[in-house]
């Protein structure tokens, strides 16, 4: 999702040949020609689901196969912007008769907490989670009034959904990620005093490397943040599209991921329906319970989009949501 990066999801160019070599070299993506040359669709993090070594592994030697429980399953709203602004009753309608039950959301579409609340409430919707940036200089009292707006919402989750770019371009020096990290704790303890768990939320920025050295800025934000004050919202396309295994990710941050970003990737390195695409969420899903996984959301950022048409978002959300309550692991 974003807020403040809508180019950046919009405009996101076809991975170069290096950067497929890369993500290959990293057990993250097979290449289009071998997925081809097998006459199947190849798979981030491993083999396809259901194939081989994965679909032994996910019964446990033998117990019965891992899912997705339903009431986990939620869609981030940025997806269906377009027909949100369109038609807020009827969109959210259309979300519940799918079966979601949790949203995420990404602002208020022109409403007040209240009232969006009330529009959630009429068709049994809850937004257990939302998108808000934390001011940047960090600023307690409107940082408050944006609690005071999850508070209303019963949300138990407030992300902050974008970093690592500004005014000259990625962001590329240590010094400023860890200012940011630090503004991060201030908003998570203020969260935490208001009831609710404060998250972050990546892209792949924050896997470039810091000041021509290894480190890079989500070392510093998954090192120098308090996990009892700012959890992790893994968004699995982006880990991926920033050259890592995301089951690398779940390892270094045992049960501070709390919620999951299902957003799929094609083969061009873009977007695609979950399920549809290379990323093995099968694989990545065994590790759930080691996360900490609380919530899976289902996402698209170019849903409805030229050239895609705006009810194709519903789509994606029917198809998320089918994928995910039907997968085995």
């Amino acid at each position: 999702m974003c807020v403040n990066d809508h180019e950046a999801h919009q405009n996101v160019a076809p991975l170069a040949e290096e950067q497929l070599h890369t993500l290959t070299r990293r057990g993250a993506l097979r290449a289009a020609t071998v997925a081809a040359a097998a006459g199947a669709v190849g798979a981030v993090g491993g083999l396809a689901a259901g194939a081989g070594p994965a679909s032994a592994a996910s019964h446990g030697g033998g117990g019965r196969p891992g899912r997705v429980p339903r009431d986990q399953i939620s869609v981030q709203l940025y997806t269906l912007r377009d027909q949100l602004a369109a038609d807020l009753p009827g969109t959210l309608r259309a979300l519940a008769d799918i079966g979601y039950t949790r949203v995420e959301h990404a602002g208020f579409v022109g409403r007040t907490a209240a009232q969006f609340k009330a529009a959630l409430d009429a068709v049994g919707l809850r937004a257990t989670s939302g998108h808000v940036g934390i001011p940047q200089p960090f600023d307690a009292a409107a940082w408050q009034a944006a609690l005071a707006d999850a508070r209303l919402l019963r949300q138990r989750y407030i992300v902050h959904p974008f970093f690592g770019v500004g005014a000259n371009g990625v962001i590329r020096d240590s010094a400023t990620y860890r200012a940011f990290a630090r503004d991060l704790n201030k908003a998570g303890a203020l969260a935490k005093k208001a009831g609710l768990r404060f998250g972050y939320h990546n892209h792949h920025f924050e896997f470039f490397r810091l000041d021509g050295g290894t480190t890079t800025g989500y070392d510093i934000i998954t090192q120098e943040t308090d996990p009892d004050l700012v959890h992790l919202e893994v968004d699995l396309f982006w880990v991926t599209r920033g050259a890592n295994d995301p089951v690398d990710v779940i390892r270094a941050n045992r049960g501070r991921i709390k919620q999951f970003h299902v957003k799929d990737m094609n083969d061009a390195g873009s977007f695609e329906d979950a399920g549809q695409g290379l990323i093995n969420f099968a694989r990545i899903f065994q590790h759930g319970k080691e996360a900490g996984i609380d919530e899976f959301i289902i996402e698209r950022d170019d849903a409805g989009t030229p050239p895609r048409q705006p009810a194709q978002a519903i789509d994606t959300a029917r198809v998320g949501y089918n994928y995910l309550a039907n997968l085995r692991f």
